[in-house]
């Protein structure tokens, strides 16, 4: 028959080496509540020592709401009843409180006779913590999706309404998705610290917007001064703003010469993000456009969905936008 050899512990040794060294807290207890053992794991887990949690009431680490719980804790153990995996909140010795699974076994004698518990709590507070930001971005992922969907059906209708062909109803909306497309690649390639999930900064959003109109030999674009961050809820709307604006200088004003120009000042005054979009080089461009379109029904979107404000000044040869939107507004 094989032996163990002398040099190896008593089971009763290993055992005791095995709670001790367990990252969980190991807590057993009698039948009364009280303390009997108290591990290292118990120790980092509550901050108190076995010599100040041995003999104390196993309250001591209970919170006052959750004290009910112990007497259906104890009244399982008496009928012999095996608790895995009851999630819960205790308290450490500090006051603070600490998310944990706890796993709660009968302790009987050699004759079968219940003498108390032990307790294995498991610190969840990482997890329970992983797991509410995986809501959080299920919950931010539905809603931006569902807003999409509305606006690209938006987009449909508006776009129809003014292609006087079918490719041209084509390429103005392909041009339109392509743009949001662009404006929440950008957000997702951010760093985040600091910022909101799949937010970005407006200066990156103009810079996004305005990188197929730059060349070298092409209209002068600048963009100055601190621009606010945009949340993932509001990015929809003014990155179809922001392309809008392009578009028609583009087609119209600054954008569309080599002589044009476009400056854009950005302010952060109290809880207002404001935005000046100058065009200048536009000699023959008088006086504002006698009808309505698109980029109009857009800005009469952004004025209710951003809180916006938005003027125009036609002067000869330039056109000034000023633009001022809601700080908060635009986080969300």
């Amino acid at each position: 028959m094989n032996t163990l050899p002398k040099t190896c512990l008593e089971p009763s040794a290993w055992l005791a080496a095995i709670i001790e060294g367990s990252e969980d807290a190991i807590v057993s207890k009698n039948l009364e509540g009280r303390i009997l053992s108290w591990n290292g794991g118990a120790q980092k887990l509550f901050g108190y020592t076995p010599e100040e949690a041995i003999g104390q009431p196993i309250t001591l680490i209970i919170p006052e709401d959750r004290r009910h719980e112990e007497d259906a804790i104890i009244a399982n153990i008496r009928a012999g009843i095996l608790t895995r995996h009851f999630e819960t909140v205790r308290k450490r010795k500090d006051g603070g409180l600490v998310d944990v699974s706890l796993t709660i076994s009968p302790v009987r004698d050699a004759a079968g006779k219940l003498l108390g518990a032990s307790k294995v709590a498991r610190d969840i507070t990482q997890w329970r913590r992983m797991a509410e930001q995986r809501q959080m971005i299920l919950h931010e992922m539905n809603h931006r999706i569902k807003n999409l969907f509305m606006l690209a059906n938006g987009l449909v209708a508006l776009c129809r309404r003014e292609a006087e062909t079918i490719d041209a109803f084509a390429a103005d909306l392909q041009s339109r998705l392509v743009a949001l497309a662009q404006a929440h690649e950008a957000s997702a390639h951010l760093p985040q610290e600091d910022r909101r999930p799949g937010a970005i900064a407006l200066h990156d959003l103009l810079k996004t917007t305005l990188k197929p109109f730059e060349s070298r030999s092409g209209p002068k674009i600048e963009i100055h001064g601190a621009g606010a961050m945009i949340g993932p809820r509001s990015l929809p709307s003014i990155a179809l703003l922001l392309h809008e604006l392009a578009t028609n200088s583009a087609k119209y004003g600054a954008l569309r010469s080599f002589e044009g120009a476009l400056r854009i000042e950005m302010a952060i005054t109290g809880d207002k993000v404001r935005l000046i979009w100058t065009e200048t080089g536009l000699e023959g461009i008088l006086s504002a456009p006698q009808t309505k379109g698109f980029g109009t029904r857009l800005e009469t979107m952004a004025t209710r969905v951003l809180n916006a404000v938005i003027h125009r000044d036609w002067q000869p040869g330039a056109l000034m936008i000023d633009m001022s939107f809601d700080k908060g507004t635009l986080l969300s």
